[in-house]
């Protein structure tokens, strides 16, 4: 099951968050594993994120060009702004108002870290191997159930196609596609085309 891609459900989140705010790092952790649920970014950009990209106040989250991926094509993304927890369901705005309230750095990094200053790509990802090692997370493959240890930062990134399309009411592709930011509608559909129902 390697290569095979497994996605996690809205209760498999929420235990997941539990299992954050049970380790060391509490506040941090639940915030990361929000944020990129709640985005689909991925984990080198979540590294990138500044504090100042965050309007808690109008619940957004703006990402210039130089912090996102760049196509395989070559071609630069635009900048692009979230809308945070469009449904309403996933807390995102109070979990990071509670993460930035208790900080008391001058650390201009969203995500900090005690050594480097900035959290990297691999330790956003162990963050979240942790949250689900500790709840005991089994996420979902086409071959039925994978085990904790498949569960990375990319895995909540399928998650949030999985929720738009399944969950979520009157998304399209094209919906997964702009929040995903992929740069063609093909890949989307390559991707996640499986997660609708025929």
């Amino acid at each position: 099951m390697g290569d095979e891609k497994h996605w996690v459900k809205p209760d498999q989140v929420e235990a997941m968050r539990d299992g954050a705010r049970a380790g060391h790092h509490p506040k941090r952790d639940n915030a990361i594993i929000t944020l990129l649920y709640d985005t689909g970014l991925r984990r080198s950009e979540l590294a990138h994120v500044d504090r100042e990209m965050l309007d808690l106040e109008d619940g957004l989250l703006r990402l210039p060009t130089s912090v996102q991926k760049d196509y395989p094509n070559d071609s630069t993304p635009p900048p692009v702004t979230f809308e945070l927890d469009r449904g309403g369901s996933l807390r995102t705005v109070a979990t990071l108002r509670e993460f930035l309230e208790a900080r008391v750095d001058g650390n201009s990094a969203l995500v900090p870290s005690q050594k480097a200053g900035r959290m990297t790509g691999k330790g956003i990802n162990d963050v979240v191997q942790r949250a689900a090692r500790r709840a005991g997370v089994r996420p979902y493959c086409f071959s039925g159930r994978g085990q904790a240890k498949d569960v990375s930062a990319h895995t909540l990134r399928h998650s949030v196609a999985w929720r738009m399309l399944r969950i979520e009411k009157g998304n399209t592709l094209y919906d997964v596609r702009n929040r995903l930011r992929h740069s063609s509608i093909l890949t989307t559909e390559r991707e996640y085309d499986h997660f609708e129902t025929v």
